[in-house]
């Protein structure tokens, strides 16, 4: 019996996701509990030639959840935690080497639960990737290579995924571990579990030289297979799978947050911080207009009373997290930091150190805090202006062209005369700058302004999406990026796993 239901108004819900995109549309839905009823409704549509878009928990920013006509295929309901195994044994010639342990799951796992799952089934190890997003489920942060602030130390999720299992659009199935299959040039052979064949002819183009990239089709010379899925929005293949590399908790932690009198010394402080030894968990920004926007909604608003106040003066604030296995090491690098913000400039009288679990969770509060006081404003002149919406960046550069990235997001928004919040991940050269429109006149402005940005991005060797992944909505910037001949490739690409072009279509490119 087909799990497969026609679409009725009890599921409008999945009709959107977080990016609050309009005119999402589909003829059915399903709800798979196991990799078998994913195989079975795939292989329905395929006989049918009906279109699929794959979502989960519908927290992306990008319009990948939404669906475009067709099928809508939701993983919400396969969430079961699978076992936690150790991936190698200690080296007893050594002595030096520790165990690694993994964990598998099924793609709708919230981040929270797994989370919560870790702490009482293998306390003193994580997920050690921070996406923001804790209700954000495995599936999705596979689906776009998911990372967050704690990426500056310990990777993107690229970097934890060890095996997955993906169901493809003519319902085979790829197991895939990392190590075990490689391409040859730009070449990669894959074979299903029931023994078809693919030979797949990787694009050709060059990835950006940065540390956080989303930006299509993750390719290089002689890659691992398995990398080419992670980041792929789903178009490829529906992970049924996953299995997650566990980090071993540091010892010792502690958040530092600093304040500076100007942009220019923050930046400075962050290019200091980056290039030392100190080796950071995380090195997040806050500029004037977000402190600003966080410090009105401090005194006004009382779900807000516990931020701790803004030191006077004082325009822009990184945020900092070290990690380390000995309590003297960590107060060497605490030290060492706070001398070293002092000598960019820093306030070093309004230093904030949290050092104790209360104090961290304090901090890390504040650093939630900014953004969702961004959304409350918007959502407050939305009751005048209900067609308007924030526009939030998610472009990378190399750090070596962080001064100059500021001073085009700093030039466009003053020439358009845009109100603006700035914050995220400066230490991988990502932040997210957040245009905040006044009416309708200014907020159809802003794609403009986004797409001008794009093109500067790519000219200086950065990415369009660092973590985000592309959707639908950033379909056109991937097209700045990589040029038509860039984006036919990937088209052709997927066309040899899906000749029919039935996965999440509109993801990535448009539909041939």
């Amino acid at each position: 019996m087909s799990i497969i239901k026609k679409m009725t108004d009890e599921y409008e819900d999945y009709l959107h996701d977080e990016s609050r995109t309009g005119g999402g549309h589909a003829d059915s839905i399903s709800f798979p509990k196991s990799e078998e009823e994913v195989i079975a409704v795939m292989k329905e549509c395929a006989t049918s030639g009906t279109e699929v878009t794959v979502q989960g928990g519908r927290t992306g920013l990008t319009a990948a959840a939404v669906p475009c006509g067709g099928h809508l295929m939701n993983l919400s309901r396969m969430n079961n935690i699978g076992e936690i195994s150790q991936t190698r044994e200690k080296d007893e010639a050594n002595g030096k080497a520790e165990p690694e342990f993994s964990i598998k799951t099924q793609p709708g796992v919230l981040l929270e639960e797994l989370t919560k799952h870790l702490q009482t089934e293998k306390p003193g190890w994580f997920f050690a990737p921070d996406p923001t997003e804790t209700t954000a489920d495995t599936g999705g942060i596979i689906a776009c290579n998911a990372s967050g602030a704690r990426t500056f130390r310990y990777g993107t999720v690229r970097d934890h995924v060890s095996a997955i299992r993906a169901v493809l659009a003519d319902g085979e199935v790829l197991a895939m571990r990392r190590g075990e299959n490689f391409a040859e040039g730009r070449t990669l052979e894959l074979t299903s579990e029931s023994g078809r064949h693919y030979c797949v002819k990787l694009p050709r183009y060059k990835m950006p030289d940065v540390t956080k990239n989303t930006s299509g089709y993750f390719v290089k010379d002689d890659m691992d297979a398995i990398d080419l899925f992670i980041g792929s929005n789903g178009t490829l293949g529906i992970v049924t799978e996953a299995e997650l590399e566990l980090t071993k908790k540091p010892k010792f932690d502690c958040g530092l947050m600093f304040f500076f009198s100007s942009e220019e010394k923050a930046i400075d402080f962050t290019a200091a911080l980056r290039d030392s030894d100190i080796k950071p968990a995380s090195i997040e920004y806050f500029d004037e207009g977000s402190l600003g926007i966080l410090e009105e909604r401090r005194k006004t608003d009382p779900d807000y009373s516990y931020i701790k106040e803004v030191p006077e003066g004082m325009r822009a604030a990184i945020f900092s997290e070290l990690h380390e296995n000995s309590e003297d090491g960590l107060y060497d690098k605490l030290e060492q930091a706070s001398e070293m913000a002092e000598g960019c400039g820093g306030d070093a009288d309004d230093i904030w150190v949290a050092d104790t679990p209360g104090a961290m969770k304090n901090m890390i509060d504040f650093r939630h805090a900014v953004p969702s006081s961004v959304n409350a404003l918007i959502d407050e002149r939305k009751k005048e202006h209900p067609a308007i919406a924030k526009l939030g960046t998610d472009m990378s550069v190399p750090g070596s062209r962080l001064k100059d990235v500021f001073k085009m997001y700093r030039t466009g928004l003053a020439e358009q005369g845009f109100e603006s919040a700035t914050w995220g991940h400066i230490g991988n050269g990502h932040v997210h700058v957040n245009i905040l429109p006044r009416d309708e006149e200014e907020f159809a402005r802003e794609h403009e302004l986004q797409a001008e940005w794009a093109r500067e991005i790519v000219e200086m060797g950065g990415a369009v999406s660092a973590e985000h992944g592309v959707g639908k909505n950033k379909a056109f910037m991937l097209k700045i990026m990589y040029g038509e001949d860039g984006i036919e490739q990937m088209r052709q690409l997927k066309k040899t796993l899906d000749p029919l072009q039935l996965l999440c279509p509109g993801n990535l490119f448009d539909k041939e």
